[in-house]
């Protein structure tokens, strides 16, 4: 049985990427387009796991991130944060919000599918 990833990006070109690379290490692939829509896909599609942007219109990742945490059928979903952004604060205030893991874009398909792969395990 193949794992569903959420991945939530407001860059269409970021979504296709990460599409292409989680599909070909054979996981099923739910996409939202920033953290409002990505509440909706998740409660939607129950994913096994939640790949999130920080800076998105709407709702930013670190609200997406709160907002999963809040509901107990999400609260030990594994969140990886893929972004631009490489601040330690702004890796400790994902923590802090409840984020898994670290991600700095732009990401080889790899080392993603590894870290994706760690925390699925």
């Amino acid at each position: 049985m193949s794992m569903t990833i959420l991945t939530v990006d407001d860059s269409r070109t970021m979504r296709d990427m990460l599409n292409l690379a989680l599909s070909e290490a054979g996981y099923q692939v739910v996409q939202a387009t920033d953290g409002a829509h990505g509440l909706e896909v998740l409660r939607a599609e129950k994913p096994d796991i939640v790949i999130t942007d920080i800076n998105m219109p709407r709702l930013d990742g670190f609200g997406f991130i709160e907002a999963v945490r809040q509901d107990p059928v999400f609260r030990r979903i594994p969140i990886l944060v893929l972004t631009t952004e490489s601040a330690p604060d702004k890796k400790e205030r994902a923590r802090q919000a409840g984020a898994t893991g670290w991600i700095v874009k732009p990401f080889n398909a790899e080392k993603l599918v590894s870290v994706v792969r760690r925390v699925a395990a």
